[in-house]
């Protein structure tokens, strides 16, 4: 089957180099010229771990291909995917729908037989009924659906997800779609993958109500953690005891500074608004989205009380270790990074930062920051270490050197990746979240 996907970012492109591993045939389609040079060169736009070595083995393969002409990629498609972006719209916190809808038109203009038009994108509950109607309007004489497929990727594990996923959830309203949808994952039915098929709305339905959940399940366990910290808990504990429980699960549950990345911040931003749209309030999606905002700022202020409180802090500095917002990935989309490091340079303390791939993208977002080669060049001179990201190289630091290196022994590790008796056995004043 010919597969078109209309956006090359890092849903369209993940999506599609999987698609093509299954054998269809597909084509990455995207305005940006020179993203779709470097990807005919082999360089990818984004970091995801083994993309790379996908794409090649694809596209020498010939399964996949990427062109800039939209009528000539979705030419004998049977299944058109649109993957753009959906950011929030500024001033109202909208999901910006403005890319989802051009593609359309340019799709119903340059339709040239029968096919599936299918939006990837993460949209609001009832775009694909606008897609239809911009469909409708474009007069094209080739009989189409429109069906509603979220995606589920985590970044950093976006290959494995996309090939073994917990679900795959298809919103149609005609057979013609769920027909084509079918052949689309019949690959997957071998993983025994299951295939739920949905009116379009609940589809597009799911993927929100999915992100706050989990938005839920992050915010809840970090005020247990702020909660234990005040009662002398231990939130792993919790976290673990809580986990065990099957209604619960285990997933979601690990305490840290706070939610970001392409999709929760966004996202629940975006079913908000809809909720304000249709007079239904989802009012613990909004306090957690105030207590996550809140959050990121207070871990700079953990960090300043580490450092002796605001008055001691002044003029000190921090070696910021990890700046994305979660391992395996480039992306700083809301860091908590930012807005700890915006903190830290508030209360007058400098940050030297070093991240294995996220800081080409962190630099213009934090000019106040200076970039380091490596943890320990960050680390020298420090007056503290403060780990944001929990990338596996930091999980195993020389702790020796650390010592000899830094100018004290504080350590403030937001992500709970060392065990704190050992760290104290170390000799270093060690804070955690929601720990002892």
């Amino acid at each position: 089957m010919k597969i078109a996907m209309v956006g090359s970012g890092y849903v369209g492109l993940v999506s599609g180099a999987c698609f093509a591993d299954f054998g269809h045939e597909v084509v990455c389609i995207d305005k940006d010229e020179s993203k779709i040079d470097r990807l005919r060169q082999g360089i990818m736009p984004i970091y995801e771990p083994g993309l790379d070595a996908l794409v090649d083995s694809n596209v020498k393969a010939g399964r996949l291909s990427f062109t800039t002409d939209l009528a000539q990629g979705i030419a004998g498609a049977q299944a058109i995917f649109i993957a753009v972006g959906t950011p929030s719209r500024r001033g109202d916190g909208h999901a910006d729908l403005s890319f989802v809808y051009a593609v359309a038109h340019e799709v119903g203009e340059a339709l040239s037989n029968d096919a599936v038009i299918v939006t990837k994108s993460t949209v609001p509950v009832g775009t694909g009924d606008e897609v239809e109607r911009i469909l409708e309007n474009s007069g094209t004489p080739y009989r189409y659906a429109v069906v509603s497929n979220p995606e589920f990727l985590r970044e950093g594990a976006a290959i494995g997800d996309f090939k073994r996923p917990d679900r795959i959830v298809i919103g149609a309203e005609a057979e013609f779609g769920r027909e084509v949808m079918q052949e689309v994952y019949r690959p997957l039915f071998l993983n025994r993958a299951p295939l739920l098929f949905t009116s379009r709305r609940s589809a597009e339905m799911i993927k929100y109500a999915s992100n706050a959940f989990l938005a839920v399940k992050i915010t809840f366990i970090n005020e247990m953690a702020d909660l234990c910290e005040k009662v002398g808990g231990d939130v792993q504990d919790v976290a673990r005891g809580i986990g065990l429980d099957n209604r619960i699960g285990p997933k979601f549950l690990h305490a840290g500074p706070g939610y970001g990345g392409s999709c929760f911040p966004k996202d629940t931003l975006a079913l908000l608004k809809t909720s304000e749209d249709y007079d239904s309030p989802v009012r613990i999606v909004e306090a957690v989205v105030k207590a996550n905002d809140s959050r990121k700022r207070a871990m700079g202020r953990k960090v300043i009380d580490a450092l002796g409180g605001a008055e001691q802090a002044r003029g000190k500095r921090v070696a910021m270790l990890g700046l994305t917002f979660k391992p395996n990935t480039d992306d700083m989309r809301d860091s908590p990074a930012i807005a700890i490091a915006q903190a830290l340079a508030d209360g007058g303390v400098s940050v030297v930062a070093y991240d294995p791939e996220g800081m080409e993208a962190a630099a213009p977002l934090m000019p106040e920051v200076v970039m380091a080669t490596d943890p320990y060049a960050a680390i020298t001179g420090a007056d503290a270490v403060v780990i944001v990201t929990e990338w596996d190289e930091f999980r195993a630091l020389d702790l020796k050197r650390l010592k000899t290196i830094a100018n004290s022994n504080v350590i403030v590790d937001l992500r709970n990746i060392y065990d704190p008796q050992d760290m104290r056995a170390a000799g270093f004043a060690y804070v955690s979240v929601g720990r002892p």
